[in-house]
C-alpha cells in the first residue's frame, strides 16, 4: 500500500477490464478503483488500517466477480473470525456494482500497522467466497482459512486449493487524507486453453504459466493505480512481446448497496405479524440499519 499525493478527478479509475493471452491459456482482470471507493468507505469512519484492508477486499471482489458471465450472479466475499481487531468484513459484486464494510474493534486496531498480517487483524478466522449463479440458481462455495500476509494471498490459496487453478493476484491502495484509490490484477492459468472448455488438469510448474506469472508478476503498485496509465495500456505493457493478446470492452464499476424501502419491505413480510409487531416502532415503522451504507431506512409493512 502505499500513501502519496492524489491526482484530481476520476479519469482512468472504477473500471474493469478483461483480458486473455489465447497461447498461453491465461486470462486475467484489472481493476482500478476511485470515486467508487471513496463512496463506499465514506459510510463509516473507518481507521486507515481497515480503511486499506476494505480497499483490497473490494478490489479482490471486483477481480473474482468480473469472471461471471451471468451478469446477474453475485460474488459474496465474507471474512469472519475472533480475537482479532476485525470480527467481520464483507463485501459483494453483482453487475458491475460493488459494496462492502467490516465490522472492528477501535481499540485493537489502533495497536496493529498498516503491514499487519492476517492473522494480527483477524485473529482467528476464515474466508468464504460465494458464488450464487442466476441462470442455474447453482450455489458454489470456498473456504480457506484467515492466515498468510493478506487477502490477496488467501484468495491464491482458495483458487489453488478450491478450484484448482494457478492464480497470481497483485493488490495496490494509495491513500491521503479522506482521498483514497486501489488497483489489482489477476491472472489464471486455464490449462485446457480457451476459457469455457473443460479443465482437464493444473500444473504450478507448467511452462506458460511460469512465464505468464513472470510477466504478471512485474507490476508495480504504481502502475496499478496510476490513472495516466490506462488498463489496456497497462496489458500492453505486459504481454506486448505475446503474438496475441484479446481485450474485452472496459466495463464501469459502481457503488451497489441495495437498501431501498421495497427491497426491505420484501425482506420483513416473511415473518410472522406477531414479530413485526415487536420490531415496530410507536410510529409502526421498521427501522432497519444498512451496515453497507450507515443509512436507517423506516419500513412500513
Amino acid at each position: 500500500m502505499i500513501e502519496d499525493d492524489l491526482p484530481a478527478g476520476d479519469t482512468g479509475f472504477d473500471r474493469v477490464l478483461s483480458f486473455s493471452v489465447p497461447a498461453r491459456s491465461a486470462r486475467g482482470r484489472l481493476v482500478r478503483l476511485g470515486p467508487v471507493l471513496e463512496t463506499v468507505l465514506s459510510a463509516h469512519d473507518y481507521p486507515v488500517v481497515a480503511k486499506h484492508l476494505l480497499a483490497e477486499a473490494l478490489v479482490l471482489t471486483a477481480l473474482m466477480g468480473s469472471l461471471l458471465k451471468d451478469d446477474e450472479a453475485q460474488l459474496t466475499f465474507q471474512a469472519q473470525a475472533e480475537g482479532g481487531a476485525i470480527d467481520l468484513l464483507v463485501c459483494d459484486y453483482r453487475a458491475g456494482e460493488v459494496r462492502g464494510y467490516l465490522r472492528h474493534n477501535a481499540a485493537l486496531m489502533a495497536d496493529l500497522g498498516p503491514e499487519a498480517p492476517l492473522e494480527a487483524l483477524f485473529g482467528k478466522g476464515y474466508l468464504a467466497i460465494t458464488f450464487d449463479l442466476a441462470t442455474s440458481g447453482e450455489r458454489y462455495q470456498g473456504v480457506v482459512p484467515l492466515e498468510g500476509r493478506s487477502l490477496a494471498h488467501a484468495c491464491e490459496q482458495y483458487f489453488a486449493l478450491s478450484e484448482q487453478i494457478p492464480t497470481l493476484i497483485r493488490i495496490s491502495v494509495r491513500s491521503n487524507g479522506a482521498r483514497c484509490c486501489a488497483g489489482g490484477l489477476l491472472v489464471q492459468h486455464l490449462p485446457d486453453g480457451e476459457e469455457g472448455r473443460e479443465r482437464l488438469h493444473a500444473k504450478d510448474d507448467h511452462p506458460d504459466w511460469e512465464h505468464v506469472s513472470i510477466l504478471a508478476g512485474s507490476t508495480t503498485p504504481e502502475e496499478l493505480v496510476d490513472p495516466v496509465l490506462t488498463l489496456e495500456d497497462l496489458t500492453w505493457r505486459l504481454f506486448h512481446e505475446e503474438e496475441e493478446v484479446r481485450v474485452d470492452p472496459l466495463r464501469h464499476l459502481q457503488r451497489g448497496c441495495r437498501c431501498s424501502v421495497a427491497h426491505y419491505q420484501s425482506v420483513l413480510g416473511r415473518f410472522p405479524e406477531d414479530q413485526l409487531a415487536e420490531m415496530r416502532d410507536p410510529d409502526g415503522t421498521v427501522p432497519v440499519d444498512c451496515a453497507f451504507c450507515s443509512k436507517i431506512i423506516r419500513v412500513e409493512v
